[in-house]
């Protein structure tokens, strides 16, 4: 399965479970680890396990599996990776909290900076 397909995929399970302020971020040109990190808030860490599950089984009836799971037991941010997608699945006061789009944005701004001057 492609990266695109796999990003359709994910996005649209997501959605259809519920999955809030679901945001990709191509991460392809800063990160060496990952193409593309997709940032999904549970509306409760048992919706975040959830919506873990339900990316684990699509994924598995696509013939893969995750390469690895994180937090997914009692924890507001449930990481599941899919090699060239990182899954994060938070609780909206972890997100809040740890802001990565602005983080991952950064070097975006900058060269926005850049070309302005």
């Amino acid at each position: 399965m492609q990266t695109n397909e796999l990003l359709t995929l994910i996005t649209a399970e997501l959605d259809e479970r519920k999955g809030q302020s679901i945001t990709v971020i191509d991460v392809k040109d800063r990160s060496s680890v990952t193409d593309f990190m997709v940032l999904v808030t549970a509306t409760s860490e048992r919706h975040g396990q959830a919506l873990s599950s339900y990316i684990t089984i699509k994924i598995k009836e696509q013939g893969m599996k995750p390469l690895g799971l994180e937090g997914e037991q009692g924890s507001d941010w449930v990481l599941l990776d899919l090699g060239d997608i990182v899954l994060h699945i938070m609780t909206l006061q972890a997100r809040e909290r740890y802001q990565l789009e602005k983080l991952w944005s950064i070097e975006t701004r900058k060269e926005e900076i850049k070309e302005v001057l």
